[in-house]
């Protein structure tokens, strides 16, 4: 039995727009961090666990990464290579691609293989391998032409067999395959000719391979849509004789034939492969899991936005380029069993992914590979199947139909009867083509825009911005503060430039319009009361606790900077956005972000509207300095951290800006006032820490207490 669970979005930026797609994901020195290489300048390393990128680093303009970016096991620092022939090798600790570590090699690299217990080998483009260590020492030395002319590397991998490294390539000429083994123990290179069946006459657009002690098993997936296996023997026979193996059919028809284009294969244990690619030449691609013991699908997903036929695997988890977005899909495959290839299994399912066993033709059996199955009948299965989910689905049938022709208040009339359904097995993948429907007919007529209908599937908890990017950006389009609001609060993964277009109109939009909308307020309480200004500087004045302002430097900038009249001390503030607005900008406070990626999008606020929210943060900080917890009213409020880091966000994106706006000026006094009073409050607080910490010796060596005694400590 196999399962894949709700996958994710690990990426806040498009990938894959480089001239060579996304080209590749890479185990890091750490079990949970990944690093992806684009096609274009950029690696990044991410944390899965925390869906966050810890670190970026880009080639010079004009400069190209050629292969992906791995991990030296051995020392921890990564390595890349751009335009062809020029590595770089660089720490976490560098910032700057163009001041690392950096060798011109005499030939064109391939790719690099990076595997725990041994060094990084690198492959070049005419065949010959090299250790990483031998070419740092000499990078100009002369590479040799292991392939022939005209012939082609498709595919690469990398073993440890025996604690030794084994690599395979696979070249292509004119039609034809061959592997390659290199083995490093005993430094012998092995040639193989792929021998495809009398009835082949396909092209094989995606490799994968596992390794046993004497065999590589090399999977192929062909264009006609069936994969193949090839046992290429690790010890040859004869090394120093070209040796052919033959190919036989694993699985057939795991995909459609007409596929050019976005399948992937990748082996999972020795009884799963993964597949990428659409099933039927009319349905969308689907990532799914096949048991190649038994022959069966074991459990599929629809990828909507589509891929771009690029597959990895780490662990329990799938990387997928899904759209412009990577995304992880946790999987897991259990021991095989007749009982769980056929679906029999006990066990709770994800009911975001579908998990129907698709029978083949039993003569096909892995011993034999004898007979074929008829595709014609497998297609009249899946049809029949497809026809029994909308049989058991009729509202939403009817719902889909509706959304087509019929009015916003009947689509909400049907909307509510499917909700009111209980929910199916595909509830997920529905609701999800619903959304995409209601978009779909909203870009043909702009004048549809069903804002009710859109609510509630939005309040139904299964959507995300990867999976209906359109949303948001229809509801940017109109300017619809209720659904954006509401898309902030559901969301877990909105881009940082989609969190600052909500920003923009957040703070541009009038208060009229605001005052018509319908915006959640549980954020928001009590906020029409006005709060004192100067709270904190009459607060630095008595937390003086013995030591002589006279004396300090914090004291002096405390005089010179209330050098003004005596009643400046009694102003109060109010708040400067009506509840409302505050409701939305606490929307956006509490929404995630990478500070990296978002700077840049907060520099494209207008000064006046990023002044706004810096008063209106402001108010929040003397609001929350108004109670012993430092925390706002309200049933969700933004917390103290939230509010802080956005300040410090703000400044530091416009602060060159800001400060040249009259207006804001006495913001950033306010600002700066705040600061000193906490350094000077620190700065008291660690005079004391002293005295507290002799209190504790003296209290320790005091055993004999009786229940009630006065005691004397002498500092």
């Amino acid at each position: 039995m196999a399962a894949l669970e709700e996958g994710f979005t690990l990426s806040a930026v498009p990938l894959g727009a480089g001239p060579h797609g996304l080209l590749g994901v890479e185990q890091s020195d750490k079990a949970d961090q990944f690093l992806v290489t684009d096609g274009g300048r950029t690696v990044i390393l991410y944390k899965v666990s925390d869906q966050k990128p810890l670190g970026s680093w880009s080639v010079k303009q004009g400069q190209i990464i050629t292969c992906p970016a791995v991990c030296n096991f051995q020392t921890g620092e990564y390595i890349v290579v751009h335009d062809n022939k020029v590595l770089r090798i660089w720490s976490n600790e560098d910032v700057n691609l163009d001041k690392v570590f950096k060798a011109t090699l005499s030939a064109e690299i391939y790719r690099i293989h990076s595997i725990q217990g041994a060094e990084p080998l690198v492959l070049f483009k005419e065949g010959a391998v090299r250790g990483l260590e031998a070419l740092l020492a000499e990078p100009q030395q002369k590479i040799e032409t292991v392939i022939s002319d005209e012939e082609v590397i498709k595919w690469t991998k990398i073993f440890m067999v025996f604690k030794h490294p084994v690599l395979i390539f696979i070249t292509e000429k004119h039609g034809n395959y061959f592997a390659y083994i290199q083995k490093f123990n005993s430094h012998t290179l092995s040639k193989y000719t792929l021998v495809l069946g009398q009835e082949e006459k396909s092209v094989i657009q995606s490799f994968t391979a596992s390794v046993d002690r004497k065999f590589i098993s090399l999977m192929s997936l062909s264009s006609d849509g069936c994969i193949y296996e090839t046992l290429v023997p690790i010890h040859p026979s004869d090394p120093e004789k070209d040796q052919r193996v033959v190919r036989s059919l694993l699985l057939k028809t795991v995909v459609s034939d007409d596929a050019r284009n976005g399948v992937a294969l990748t082996v999972l244990d020795q009884d799963h492969v993964a597949v990428l690619g659409p099933p039927l030449p009319s349905s969308k691609e689907c990532i799914s899991i096949w048991n190649t013991k038994f022959q069966t699908l074991q459990t599929s997903k629809e990828l909507s936005q589509g891929t771009s036929g690029q597959l990895w695997y780490y662990g329990e988890n799938l990387f997928v380029l899904h759209g412009k977005f990577l995304m992880v899909i946790p999987y897991k495959c259990e021991v095989s069993s007749l009982a769980g290839a056929l679906g029999k299994l006990k066990h709770s399912q994800d009911p975001g992914t579908q998990t129907v066993p698709h029978f083949v033709n039993w003569e096909t059996s892995r011993g034999h590979r004898l007979g074929s199955q008829n595709s014609e009948q497998s297609k009249r299965i899946l049809r029949r199947r497809k026809t029994e989910v909308n049989v058991q689905n009729p509202a939403s049938k009817q719902l889909l139909s509706a959304i087509k022709k019929d009015s916003e208040k009947h689509i909400e009339e049907e909307l509510c009867k499917f909700l009111a359904i209980k929910p199916t097995p595909d509830f997920n993948t529905i609701i999800g083509d619903i959304v995409s429907e209601l978009l779909g007919r909203h870009k043909a007529e702009p004048s549809f825009y069903p804002r009710n209908s859109l609510m509630q599937l939005i309040q139904t908890h299964v959507l995300s911005h990867s999976l209906c990017p359109g949303l948001m950006e229809a509801a940017l389009e109109k300017a619809d503060v209720q659904v954006l609001q509401l898309c902030l609060q559901q969301f877990p993964d909105i881009p940082e430039t989609v969190t600052c277009a909500c920003l923009k109109i957040f703070l541009s939009i009038s208060d009229g319009s605001l005052q018509e909308a319908e915006i959640n307020m549980e954020s928001v309480s009590d906020y029409s009361d006005s709060v004192q200004e100067e709270k904190m500087e009459e607060q630095t004045e008595v937390l003086h606790n013995g030591f002589n302002a006279e004396e300090e430097n914090c004291g002096n900038c405390d005089r010179e900077l209330n050098k003004k009249p005596q009643d400046a001390a009694e102003e109060t503030m109010s708040c400067p956005v009506i509840p409302k607005r505050a409701a939305l900008l606490n929307a956006i406070l509490h929404s995630a972000y990478s500070e990296m990626f978002l700077l840049p999008h907060l520099k494209d606020i207008p000064a006046q509207h990023v002044t706004l929210f810096l008063q209106y943060l402001y108010f929040l900080y003397l609001k929350c300095s108004e109670n012993a917890t430092m925390t706002l009213p309200g049933l969700h409020p933004p917390t103290l951290n939230q509010i802080m880091d956005w300040i410090c966000l703000l400044l530091d994106a416009n602060f060159t800006v800001v400060v040249m706006i009259p207006e804001a000026k006495s913001l950033l006094l306010s600002l700066y006032k705040f600061v000193k009073s906490q350094i000077c409050i620190c700065s008291e607080l660690n005079k004391i820490e002293v005295s507290f910490r002799e209190l504790q010796k003296l209290n320790q060596e005091k055993n004999n207490r009786e229940l009630y005694s006065i005691e004397v400590l002498e500092l």
